[in-house]
């Protein structure tokens, strides 16, 4: 029997009748079985109403209904996520039996798509920064990177085949990286937050994991938002995966832009490593090979950009403050340090700075869209300044955080182990609302990179 590691292959056994959705679960089972104990990736398992989905999506394949690419496919929710009777704990001990009445629409769009909702994948705390109980699968005493842990270490374990996670500054970019499986962050908008605990709704989006590019796309399909509703963004390409199968879109030239000065926070093994991405890739470096045919440069955004973290803080703070202020007072004991840190940042922070950082918010946004210019349309950027650290922390989003703050979308993947077998990913950013083009940038960089896929070391 296969025992796929993608969306993609999987699909296609499914298609071909080679693997049943209950088998495919069953395999899922058997990770969680033989990992969880010390990865504790999981807030939530539902084991039970997991094969039930199994035994009726198997039923309408053996019917003739196939519901496209994620039938059957096992996907983990991040706990701050609504799933219809299970709780939505978000890492909050009060919380913890706290059950949805409702999906959010992201899951109800997931299970359309003939997704199966394995469980709930832990969050730390409220989404913020306080470390969480996941360790990180390559490297137990280092972080898995949050707020989305549990969603990336699931995924890098094979317990499930995709995960949705959340970002307001870097926490899907981030524990993607550290965990060496692959990320979208969408535009700000493109994907529904409703039934989604919010953190800082200026900035908060779902995104998605998984473990190569066009599980990305085919995750982000349901997913994105159309005309009908949300008036603010552009119709959604009819499918992104056959996006990535143009062949016009293979025939364009690639093209990267990197920003200047970003060696200043990023330590000595990513900077070496996107050196040596760089080298092998650049067309003006050496003779011309199949993977040596990337244009690179170098293409500075506004200078505001300089102000982004702190402004992207501040407003973080007060949103946080908004909607937890009334509770901490009431449960302080459920507020860890860094997140009750946060709020009260938020609580003494004076309107009018608020209103500031908006109006700065704003601006960027607007400044940010002429930076794609003459066809240079992604950036890239080291996705973390360097691999996992300890599991003191959550690690820093400052790779992350400017791209959540404009609301421009990212993809992630990984591109090299360090000396100690730890994967170092890269961030690709592109313009607003075309996740189609940014994932066919990333598809055609995964394909030249040919990452090294090594198994986990637990």
């Amino acid at each position: 029997m296969p025992e796929p590691t993608t969306i993609t292959a999987a699909a296609g056994f499914i298609r071909s009748g080679e693997l049943t959705p209950s088998e495919l679960l069953e395999q899922c089972f058997k990770r969680i079985d033989r990992y969880e104990d010390r990865v504790q990736a999981w807030a939530y398992l539902d084991r039970d109403g997991a094969c039930e989905q199994a035994v009726r999506l198997t039923s309408e394949l053996k019917a003739g209904q196939n519901r496209g690419p994620l039938h059957g496919i096992p996907i983990g929710i991040k706990d701050i996520i609504d799933v219809f009777d299970m709780p939505t704990g978000c890492g909050s001990k009060l919380w913890a039996n706290s059950y949805a009445r409702h999906d959010a629409t992201v899951v109800e769009r997931l299970r359309q798509a003939g997704a199966i909702i394995i469980g709930k994948t832990v969050t730390t705390t409220f989404a913020s920064f306080d470390p969480p109980k996941t360790r990180n699968p390559w490297n137990l005493d280092r972080t898995p990177g949050g707020s989305s842990s549990g969603s990336a270490a699931a995924v890098a374990c094979g317990m499930c085949l995709g995960a949705l996670a959340s970002q307001t500054g870097g926490s899907i970019t981030r524990p993607a990286s550290y965990c060496g499986v692959y990320s979208i962050k969408p535009t700000h908008g493109r994907v529904s937050v409703n039934g989604v605990m919010p953190l800082a709704p200026s900035l908060d989006h779902v995104g998605a994991m998984a473990n190569c590019v066009r599980d990305l796309a085919i995750l982000l399909q349901p997913l994105a938002r159309t005309n009908d509703d949300w008036r603010d963004s552009p119709p959604v390409p009819y499918h992104y995966e056959s996006e990535l199968k143009n062949e016009l879109y293979h025939d364009r030239r690639r093209r990267l832009s990197l920003l200047p000065g970003f060696p200043a926070i990023a330590d000595q093994d990513m900077t070496t490593a996107v050196a040596t991405l760089r080298k092998l890739t650049d067309c003006s470096l050496g003779e011309r090979t199949e993977t040596n045919r990337w244009e690179w440069n170098e293409l500075p955004l506004p200078p505001s950009f300089s102000d982004v973290p702190r402004f992207q803080h501040l407003v973080m703070a007060v949103e946080a403050a908004a909607y937890h202020a009334d509770r901490m007072r009431r449960h302080p004991d459920d507020y860890p340090p860094k997140v009750r840190q946060l709020i009260e940042k938020g609580l003494n922070t004076p309107a009018p700075e608020y209103v500031h950082a908006k109006e700065l918010l704003e601006h960027y946004r607007e400044e940010s869209e002429p930076a794609f210019v003459d066809g240079w349309r992604t950036y890239l950027t080291p996705a973390t300044t360097g691999p996992a650290p300890s599991a003191e922390t959550t690690g820093n989003p400052a790779f992350n955080s400017p791209w959540s703050y404009c609301g421009l979308p990212t993809v992630s993947l990984p591109f090299a182990w360090t000396a100690d077998g730890l994967p170092l990913a890269v961030q690709l950013t592109g313009e607003r609302w075309c996740e189609d083009d940014l994932l066919m940038v990333a598809a055609m960089l995964e394909a030249d990179i040919a990452f090294e896929r090594r198994p986990l070391p637990l």
